[in-house]
Protein backbone atom coordinates (compact mmCIF):
# COMPACT_ATOMS: atom_id res chain seq x y z
CA UNK A 1 0.00 0.00 0.00
CA UNK A 2 2.84 2.36 0.87
CA UNK A 3 4.51 1.56 -2.43
CA UNK A 4 1.26 2.25 -4.32
CA UNK A 5 0.87 5.60 -2.57
CA UNK A 6 4.42 6.51 -3.52
CA UNK A 7 3.74 5.60 -7.16
CA UNK A 8 0.62 7.79 -7.20
CA UNK A 9 2.50 10.70 -5.67
CA UNK A 10 5.14 10.41 -8.34
CA UNK A 11 2.67 9.83 -11.17
CA UNK A 12 0.13 12.63 -10.59
CA UNK A 13 2.61 15.51 -11.09
CA UNK A 14 3.83 13.77 -14.22
CA UNK A 15 0.27 13.53 -15.56
CA UNK A 16 -0.31 17.19 -14.81
CA UNK A 17 2.92 18.00 -16.62
CA UNK A 18 1.97 15.88 -19.64
CA UNK A 19 -1.59 17.25 -19.97
CA UNK A 20 -1.45 20.09 -22.47
CA UNK A 21 -4.09 22.75 -22.85
CA UNK A 22 -5.80 22.54 -26.25
CA UNK A 23 -6.50 25.63 -28.28
CA UNK A 24 -9.22 28.01 -27.10
CA UNK A 25 -10.21 29.79 -30.28
CA UNK A 26 -13.05 32.09 -29.28
CA UNK A 27 -16.30 32.84 -27.49
CA UNK A 28 -18.90 30.38 -28.79
CA UNK A 29 -22.00 31.77 -27.10
CA UNK A 30 -23.60 33.41 -24.12
CA UNK A 31 -26.61 31.68 -22.55
CA UNK A 32 -29.24 33.68 -20.69
CA UNK A 33 -32.54 33.03 -18.95
CA UNK A 34 -35.85 34.48 -20.11
CA UNK A 35 -39.03 34.99 -18.12
CA UNK A 36 -41.06 35.44 -21.31
CA UNK A 37 -39.56 33.50 -24.22
CA UNK A 38 -41.87 35.01 -26.84
CA UNK A 39 -40.95 38.54 -25.77
CA UNK A 40 -37.27 37.61 -25.89
CA UNK A 41 -37.73 36.12 -29.35
CA UNK A 42 -39.13 39.44 -30.55
CA UNK A 43 -36.07 41.19 -29.19
CA UNK A 44 -33.41 38.89 -30.65
CA UNK A 45 -35.16 38.18 -33.96
CA UNK A 46 -37.56 41.00 -34.78
CA UNK A 47 -35.45 43.77 -33.24
CA UNK A 48 -31.81 42.60 -33.56
CA UNK A 49 -32.56 40.63 -36.72
CA UNK A 50 -31.06 37.23 -35.86
CA UNK A 51 -32.67 33.97 -36.92
CA UNK A 52 -33.63 31.14 -34.61
CA UNK A 53 -31.41 28.37 -35.99
CA UNK A 54 -32.58 25.40 -33.90
CA UNK A 55 -34.03 24.52 -30.51
CA UNK A 56 -34.23 21.71 -27.99
CA UNK A 57 -37.46 20.49 -26.41
CA UNK A 58 -38.02 18.15 -23.50
CA UNK A 59 -39.94 14.88 -23.43
CA UNK A 60 -43.08 16.89 -22.62
CA UNK A 61 -42.62 18.99 -25.75
CA UNK A 62 -41.81 22.14 -23.80
CA UNK A 63 -38.88 24.34 -24.85
CA UNK A 64 -35.61 23.59 -23.08
CA UNK A 65 -33.42 26.08 -24.95
CA UNK A 66 -33.17 27.81 -28.30
CA UNK A 67 -30.35 29.25 -30.39
CA UNK A 68 -30.14 32.60 -32.20
CA UNK A 69 -27.38 32.51 -34.80
CA UNK A 70 -24.90 35.38 -35.02
CA UNK A 71 -22.51 33.62 -37.41
CA UNK A 72 -21.34 30.07 -38.14
CA UNK A 73 -19.53 29.74 -34.81
CA UNK A 74 -21.29 32.15 -32.45
CA UNK A 75 -24.78 32.04 -30.94
CA UNK A 76 -27.03 33.49 -28.28
CA UNK A 77 -28.67 30.72 -26.25
CA UNK A 78 -31.97 31.36 -24.53
CA UNK A 79 -33.31 29.25 -21.66
CA UNK A 80 -36.79 29.54 -20.14
CA UNK A 81 -36.57 30.93 -16.62
CA UNK A 82 -36.03 28.30 -13.94
CA UNK A 83 -36.20 30.53 -10.90
CA UNK A 84 -37.82 33.95 -10.52
CA UNK A 85 -35.67 36.91 -9.44
CA UNK A 86 -32.45 35.04 -10.24
CA UNK A 87 -29.33 35.93 -12.18
CA UNK A 88 -30.14 36.09 -15.90
CA UNK A 89 -26.77 34.61 -16.90
CA UNK A 90 -26.87 30.83 -17.42
CA UNK A 91 -23.30 30.41 -18.69
CA UNK A 92 -20.71 31.52 -21.20
CA UNK A 93 -19.11 29.12 -23.70
CA UNK A 94 -15.60 28.93 -25.13
CA UNK A 95 -14.81 27.13 -28.36
CA UNK A 96 -11.97 24.61 -28.20
CA UNK A 97 -10.43 22.42 -30.88
CA UNK A 98 -10.39 19.34 -28.62
CA UNK A 99 -12.93 19.10 -25.81
CA UNK A 100 -11.61 15.78 -24.51
CA UNK A 101 -8.09 17.17 -24.28
CA UNK A 102 -9.50 20.13 -22.34
CA UNK A 103 -11.27 17.76 -19.96
CA UNK A 104 -8.03 15.85 -19.34
CA UNK A 105 -6.09 19.08 -18.91
CA UNK A 106 -8.53 20.52 -16.37
CA UNK A 107 -8.68 17.22 -14.49
CA UNK A 108 -4.90 17.33 -14.18
CA UNK A 109 -5.24 20.85 -12.78
CA UNK A 110 -7.60 19.57 -10.07
CA UNK A 111 -10.95 20.66 -11.52
CA UNK A 112 -14.05 18.53 -11.18
CA UNK A 113 -14.91 17.34 -14.68
CA UNK A 114 -17.00 14.48 -16.11
CA UNK A 115 -15.41 11.05 -16.51
CA UNK A 116 -15.53 11.56 -20.27
CA UNK A 117 -16.57 14.39 -22.53
CA UNK A 118 -20.25 13.94 -23.38
CA UNK A 119 -22.03 14.82 -26.60
CA UNK A 120 -24.60 17.48 -25.78
CA UNK A 121 -28.23 17.67 -26.81
CA UNK A 122 -27.35 19.53 -30.00
CA UNK A 123 -24.65 17.03 -31.00
CA UNK A 124 -21.48 18.92 -30.05
CA UNK A 125 -18.91 17.77 -27.51
CA UNK A 126 -19.14 19.91 -24.39
CA UNK A 127 -18.91 20.10 -20.62
CA UNK A 128 -19.20 22.90 -18.06
CA UNK A 129 -17.26 23.90 -14.94
CA UNK A 130 -17.54 26.88 -12.58
CA UNK A 131 -15.14 29.82 -12.54
CA UNK A 132 -14.10 31.45 -9.22
CA UNK A 133 -17.20 33.68 -9.19
CA UNK A 134 -19.54 30.76 -9.79
CA UNK A 135 -20.22 31.47 -13.47
CA UNK A 136 -20.72 28.43 -15.65
CA UNK A 137 -17.97 28.15 -18.28
CA UNK A 138 -18.74 25.65 -21.03
CA UNK A 139 -16.09 24.25 -23.35
CA UNK A 140 -17.52 23.22 -26.70
CA UNK A 141 -16.05 21.46 -29.72
CA UNK A 142 -18.20 21.80 -32.82
CA UNK A 143 -18.87 18.59 -34.76
CA UNK A 144 -19.95 18.37 -38.42
CA UNK A 145 -23.01 16.21 -37.67
CA UNK A 146 -24.30 18.45 -34.87
CA UNK A 147 -27.18 20.89 -35.17
CA UNK A 148 -24.71 23.73 -35.63
CA UNK A 149 -22.96 21.72 -38.34
CA UNK A 150 -26.21 20.88 -40.12
CA UNK A 151 -27.20 24.55 -40.22
CA UNK A 152 -23.95 25.81 -41.73
CA UNK A 153 -24.75 28.31 -44.46
CA UNK A 154 -28.31 28.67 -43.15
CA UNK A 155 -30.11 31.13 -40.86
CA UNK A 156 -27.70 33.94 -41.62
CA UNK A 157 -30.36 36.62 -41.74
CA UNK A 158 -30.22 40.40 -41.65
CA UNK A 159 -28.65 40.42 -38.19
CA UNK A 160 -27.43 43.64 -36.67
CA UNK A 161 -23.87 42.31 -36.48
CA UNK A 162 -22.00 39.17 -37.48
CA UNK A 163 -19.39 39.40 -34.73
CA UNK A 164 -19.76 38.64 -31.03
CA UNK A 165 -16.68 40.53 -29.84
CA UNK A 166 -16.89 39.73 -26.14
CA UNK A 167 -19.05 38.66 -23.24
CA UNK A 168 -19.03 40.52 -19.93
CA UNK A 169 -19.15 38.83 -16.54
CA UNK A 170 -19.12 40.06 -12.95
CA UNK A 171 -15.90 39.52 -11.01
CA UNK A 172 -15.60 39.94 -7.25
CA UNK A 173 -11.94 38.96 -6.89
CA UNK A 174 -9.58 39.85 -9.73
CA UNK A 175 -6.71 37.73 -8.46
CA UNK A 176 -8.86 34.60 -8.33
CA UNK A 177 -10.34 35.32 -11.77
CA UNK A 178 -6.81 35.76 -13.15
CA UNK A 179 -5.68 32.50 -11.59
CA UNK A 180 -8.38 30.72 -13.60
CA UNK A 181 -8.63 32.60 -16.89
CA UNK A 182 -4.97 33.61 -17.22
CA UNK A 183 -2.97 30.97 -15.39
CA UNK A 184 -5.09 27.91 -16.18
CA UNK A 185 -6.77 28.81 -19.48
CA UNK A 186 -4.02 30.99 -20.93
CA UNK A 187 -6.04 34.16 -21.53
CA UNK A 188 -4.09 37.36 -22.21
CA UNK A 189 -4.91 40.71 -20.62
CA UNK A 190 -5.24 43.40 -23.30
CA UNK A 191 -6.68 46.45 -21.52
CA UNK A 192 -7.80 47.91 -18.18
CA UNK A 193 -10.35 50.69 -17.73
CA UNK A 194 -11.44 53.02 -14.92
CA UNK A 195 -14.39 55.40 -14.86
CA UNK A 196 -12.87 57.86 -12.38
CA UNK A 197 -9.16 57.10 -12.66
CA UNK A 198 -9.06 55.93 -9.07
CA UNK A 199 -10.72 52.51 -9.03
CA UNK A 200 -10.37 49.87 -11.72
CA UNK A 201 -13.68 48.84 -13.30
CA UNK A 202 -12.89 46.72 -16.37
CA UNK A 203 -10.29 44.18 -17.44
CA UNK A 204 -10.34 42.70 -20.94
CA UNK A 205 -9.03 39.14 -21.24
CA UNK A 206 -8.46 37.76 -24.74
CA UNK A 207 -8.75 34.06 -25.54
CA UNK A 208 -5.29 32.54 -26.13
CA UNK A 209 -5.88 31.43 -29.73
CA UNK A 210 -8.24 34.05 -31.17
CA UNK A 211 -9.39 37.65 -30.92
CA UNK A 212 -12.59 37.30 -28.85
CA UNK A 213 -12.39 38.26 -25.20
CA UNK A 214 -14.11 38.10 -21.84
CA UNK A 215 -14.64 41.42 -20.08
CA UNK A 216 -14.29 41.35 -16.29
CA UNK A 217 -16.70 43.78 -14.63
CA UNK A 218 -15.05 44.41 -11.25
CA UNK A 219 -17.00 44.92 -8.05
CA UNK A 220 -16.08 45.33 -4.40
CA UNK A 221 -19.39 43.67 -3.61
CA UNK A 222 -21.28 41.79 -6.29
CA UNK A 223 -24.80 43.13 -7.02
CA UNK A 224 -27.85 41.13 -6.09
CA UNK A 225 -28.91 38.59 -8.76
CA UNK A 226 -31.82 40.81 -9.85
CA UNK A 227 -29.42 43.70 -10.57
CA UNK A 228 -26.89 41.88 -12.77
CA UNK A 229 -28.56 42.03 -16.16
CA UNK A 230 -26.89 45.25 -17.27
CA UNK A 231 -23.46 44.04 -16.15
CA UNK A 232 -23.59 40.54 -17.60
CA UNK A 233 -23.71 41.31 -21.31
CA UNK A 234 -22.78 40.48 -24.86
CA UNK A 235 -20.96 42.90 -27.13
CA UNK A 236 -21.49 43.07 -30.89
CA UNK A 237 -19.03 44.87 -33.14
CA UNK A 238 -20.72 47.23 -35.64
CA UNK A 239 -18.82 49.29 -38.24
CA UNK A 240 -20.73 52.55 -37.69
CA UNK A 241 -22.88 53.02 -34.62
CA UNK A 242 -25.11 55.76 -36.09
CA UNK A 243 -25.99 53.57 -39.08
CA UNK A 244 -26.84 50.73 -36.70
CA UNK A 245 -29.09 53.05 -34.73
CA UNK A 246 -30.86 54.13 -37.91
CA UNK A 247 -31.31 50.47 -38.88
CA UNK A 248 -32.80 49.72 -35.46
CA UNK A 249 -35.26 52.62 -35.18
CA UNK A 250 -37.99 51.28 -37.51
CA UNK A 251 -37.54 47.80 -36.05
CA UNK A 252 -38.04 49.25 -32.57
CA UNK A 253 -41.42 50.63 -33.63
CA UNK A 254 -42.40 47.34 -35.25
CA UNK A 255 -41.46 45.22 -32.23
CA UNK A 256 -42.48 47.57 -29.44
CA UNK A 257 -38.99 48.30 -28.13
CA UNK A 258 -39.40 51.56 -26.21
CA UNK A 259 -36.18 52.07 -24.28
CA UNK A 260 -34.03 55.07 -25.27
CA UNK A 261 -31.26 54.43 -27.80
CA UNK A 262 -28.43 56.77 -26.90
CA UNK A 263 -25.01 56.69 -28.57
CA UNK A 264 -22.28 57.29 -26.02
CA UNK A 265 -18.51 57.07 -25.86
CA UNK A 266 -17.29 54.46 -23.38
CA UNK A 267 -14.26 54.71 -21.13
CA UNK A 268 -12.38 52.82 -23.84
CA UNK A 269 -13.14 55.82 -26.14
CA UNK A 270 -15.25 53.73 -28.52
CA UNK A 271 -18.78 54.71 -29.51
CA UNK A 272 -21.38 52.43 -27.98
CA UNK A 273 -25.12 51.87 -27.86
CA UNK A 274 -26.74 49.75 -25.16
CA UNK A 275 -29.89 47.70 -25.75
CA UNK A 276 -31.77 45.58 -23.23
CA UNK A 277 -33.83 42.44 -23.69
CA UNK A 278 -37.10 42.03 -21.72
CA UNK A 279 -35.18 40.57 -18.76
CA UNK A 280 -32.67 43.42 -18.68
CA UNK A 281 -29.76 41.50 -20.19
CA UNK A 282 -27.65 44.04 -22.05
CA UNK A 283 -26.56 43.87 -25.66
CA UNK A 284 -23.77 46.36 -26.22
CA UNK A 285 -23.15 47.62 -29.75
CA UNK A 286 -19.63 48.94 -30.13
CA UNK A 287 -17.42 50.25 -32.90
CA UNK A 288 -14.15 48.29 -33.17
CA UNK A 289 -12.03 51.47 -33.16
CA UNK A 290 -11.65 54.48 -30.87
CA UNK A 291 -13.20 57.82 -31.78
CA UNK A 292 -9.87 59.10 -33.18
CA UNK A 293 -8.18 55.82 -34.07
CA UNK A 294 -5.64 56.20 -31.26
CA UNK A 295 -5.52 53.25 -28.82
CA UNK A 296 -6.77 54.02 -25.32
CA UNK A 297 -4.04 53.33 -22.72
CA UNK A 298 -4.74 50.92 -19.89
CA UNK A 299 -5.62 52.42 -16.54
CA UNK A 300 -3.09 52.11 -13.68
CA UNK A 301 -5.93 52.35 -11.12
CA UNK A 302 -6.13 49.80 -8.34
CA UNK A 303 -8.96 47.23 -8.41
CA UNK A 304 -11.74 47.35 -5.83
CA UNK A 305 -10.65 46.10 -2.42
CA UNK A 306 -12.21 42.66 -2.82
CA UNK A 307 -10.74 42.35 -6.34
CA UNK A 308 -7.12 42.74 -5.26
Amino acid sequence: MRALSLILLLTLPALAEEAKRPRITGVAHIAVFSKDVEASRRFYTGFLGYEEAYKVTGADGKLSLTFFKINERQFIELFPEREANSDRLNHIALEVDDAEAMRVYLAAKGFKVPEKTPKGRTGNLNFTIKDPDGHGVEFVQYLPDSESGKTRGKHLGAGLSATLAHVGILVGDLSKANSFYREVLGFKETWRGSRDGKVLNLVNMQVPDGTDYVEFMLYEKLPEPTARGSAHHLCLFVPEIEKSKSWLEPRAQATGYTRPMEVRTGINRRRQLNLFDPDGTRTELMEPRTVDGVPTPSSPAAPPQSSR
